[in-house]
């Protein structure tokens, strides 16, 4: 069983910074691909950044292209989202999540390609 739980969020002004992390309780965590994706209100959940098991490969939605940074720290079980310049259309619940079906895996950028999640937590930026 894997346990992912995410911390970081809260209200931030337009431009401003978050640092959002998710600590993973699971052994092998170094073999597995990490995603943050992101539902809006009243919207699908939708990706937003994926990292290699490695670390050594990322992704990420256009939207956040150039503003926003997933990390992994292996030894600490835990991946980042350090996220600037944020604009009021990145309000929304952010949640990490883990693909656990395939060791050493490249980034996924796909909902459905992510077996376990987090509770998510809140991000909203004003204007």
């Amino acid at each position: 069983q894997v346990q992912l739980v995410e911390s970081g969020g809260g209200l931030v002004q337009a431009g401003g910074s978050l640092r959002l992390s998710c600590a993973a309780s699971v052994r092998t965590f170094s073999n597995y691909a990490m995603g943050w994706f992101r539902q809006p209100p009243g919207r699908e959940r939708e990706f937003v950044a994926a990292i290699s098991y490695s670390g050594v490969s990322t992704y990420y939605a256009d939207s956040v292209k150039g503003r926003f940074t997933i990390s992994r720290d292996n030894a600490k079980k835990t991946v980042y989202l350090q996220m600037n310049s944020l604009k009021p259309e990145d309000t929304a619940v952010y949640y990490c999540a883990a693909d656990t079906t395939t060791a050493q895996a490249m980034a996924r950028k796909k909902v459905l390609e992510y077996d376990y999640w987090g509770q998510g937590t809140q991000v909203t930026v004003s204007s």
